[in-house]
C-alpha cells in the first residue's frame, strides 16, 4: 500500500511563504499527475495546482502568480511553493498522485496551513 506524506505546513503571517512537500512511501512507476488540493472548513475540497508527466502545469485562478508546483520523479516527490499567502489560503492541503491507470489514485493525509497575524 502506498502512502503519501505531506510536510512543510504550519502557521504563517499574511504575505509570508511556505513550501509543502509530498513524498511517496515507496518508488512509484506510471504516475501521470501529481497535484495539490485544499479544503477549508465548511467548504468542498478544491484543486490548487497539478503537474503531469510531460511537465505541464495547471493552477487554480486564485493562486496564479503566487504558488508554484514542481515535481521530482526520481524522489517520488511533489512540491508546492506558496508565496504572498493570504488568510483565505488557510486550509488543509492534500497531495494526490494519479497513475496512467486510473485505479492508481492516492491521497495524502492532509496538512494544515494557517495564514494569520
Amino acid at each position: 500500500q502506498v502512502q503519501l506524506v505531506e510536510s512543510g505546513g504550519g502557521l504563517v503571517q499574511p504575505g509570508g511563504s511556505l513550501r509543502l512537500s509530498c513524498v511517496a512511501s515507496r518508488s512509484m512507476f506510471g504516475i501521470n499527475v501529481m497535484g495539490w488540493y485544499r479544503q477549508a472548513p465548511g467548504k468542498e475540497r478544491e484543486l490548487v495546482a497539478d503537474t503531469n508527466s510531460r511537465g505541464g502545469t495547471n493552477y487554480a485562478d486564485f493562486v496564479k502568480g503566487r504558488f508554484t508546483i514542481s515535481r521530482d520523479n526520481a524522489k517520488n516527490t511533489v512540491y508546492l511553493e506558496m508565496n504572498s499567502l493570504k488568510p483565505e489560503d488557510t486550509a488543509v492541503y492534500y497531495c494526490r498522485f494519479v497513475g496512467y491507470d486510473s485505479r492508481a489514485d492516492y491521497w495524502g493525509q492532509g496538512i494544515q496551513v494557517t495564514v494569520s497575524s
